[in-house]
């Protein structure tokens, strides 16, 4: 809990979300805020026959390969792919499986994979063989798009020939299955319009489904924290604490447990501020003994063309220092020369 507090408290300062959008020829767009952009003056051939002579040389040039993956932006990086089979006869991830090795060969691989490929590999990953990454699962269907959810969904039935339900029914129990799959329905609000009526309705139907009753009815829970958008639910939070002597994030601490517990506080954490949820997964990544590889490849990965300039400027809000930094601390060789380029100038 006193991780939880400590992140409300760092990032209390931003929970009123900025205006992401500039305007384009008279109409709005996102702004960008990623730290892989295309690559001017691209093209598919040289870059397939650079990766291939980088791949062929004597000791294989790792330099070279990396210059060109991160580089790229993930659009690019499919081009350069169908060209190289087309050139070569081989699969570019495969020579570079064969190529590499350990952290590198995993984060080169994860680069190769288009979105939709990379979060269906992710949901496989933490659903097969002995227990069941549940932190993953939340991580990455609490933090896509609808859209997203929908192309991943479509993706893992065509590559591994199961509906993704079918299979979070299976390997997880109870409460987080009801979460997961409400989630996976994605038709969460995604609007950044605020009813105040509703949060105000909101916020006492959770009181009411919680603290002012015996026993939790978790169902209500799961409902509105995975059906409204983010300025909805943080105006939620807001008047929860109108109606009652605690704040919503320390009454789901008091009255769940569990898995269930850790997926919505989750939830609560993505609403707030997704910036703020992505850098501390990071920095847990690399606190204390020992890193998670898995972490860092696949925050740094998933978001390097969506947020992650905002996640680097989140991290050293929160913890003091800069990712780069903490990066260059824990990690090494050319594995750490893949995540320095996926972060961005330093």
């Amino acid at each position: 809990m006193a991780v939880f507090k400590k992140f409300f408290k760092d990032i209390i300062r931003k929970r009123h979300p900025d205006n992401d959008t500039v305007t384009v020829k008279g109409k709005p767009k996102p702004k960008y805020y990623g730290t892989v952009t295309p690559h001017p003056n691209f093209s598919a051939s040289s870059d397939a026959s650079v990766l291939n002579s980088a791949i062929e040389s004597k000791g294989v040039d790792e330099d070279v390969i990396i210059a060109v993956l991160v580089r790229r932006n993930n659009e690019q990086r499919q081009k350069i792919k169908t060209v190289y089979e087309a050139s070569t006869g081989n699969k570019l991830d495969k020579d570079l499986k064969s190529a590499l090795r350990s952290d590198l060969e995993d984060v080169s691989l994860a680069l190769l994979m288009t979105p939709a490929q990379f979060d269906a590999y992710l949901v496989r990953k933490a659903t097969k063989g002995f227990g069941t990454d549940e932190d993953v699962l939340v991580e990455v269907l609490a933090t896509r798009s609808n859209e997203e959810i929908r192309e991943l969904k479509t993706f893992f039935k065509q590559e591994y020939g199961q509906e993704l339900e079918e299979v979070i029914e299976k390997e997880t129990r109870g409460d987080l299955t009801e979460a997961l799959l409400a989630m996976l329905r994605a038709n969460k609000d995604e609007s950044n319009e605020i009813n105040m009526g509703l949060a105000k309705e909101d916020a006492e139907t959770l009181f009411e489904a919680g603290e002012n009753t015996k026993g939790i009815n978790v169902s209500t829970f799961i409902n509105i924290l995975t059906s409204r958008n983010g300025p909805q639910l943080s105006k939620t939070f807001e008047e929860y604490a109108s109606v009652s002597d605690l704040s919503l994030p320390k009454a789901l601490f008091m009255e769940l447990k569990g898995d269930i517990e850790d997926c919505l506080v989750d939830i609560v954490k993505i609403a707030w501020n997704k910036s703020a949820f992505f850098a501390e997964k990071l920095h847990k990544a690399m606190e204390g003994h020992g890193t998670c590889e898995d972490t860092l490849i696949r925050v740094l990965v998933s978001r390097s063309e969506i947020d992650l300039k905002k996640i680097v400027e989140e991290y050293r809000a929160m913890f003091d220092t800069s990712l780069q930094e903490h990066i260059l601390n824990d990690t090494k060789g050319h594995y750490q020369k893949v995540l320095l380029g996926l972060c961005g100038p330093h």
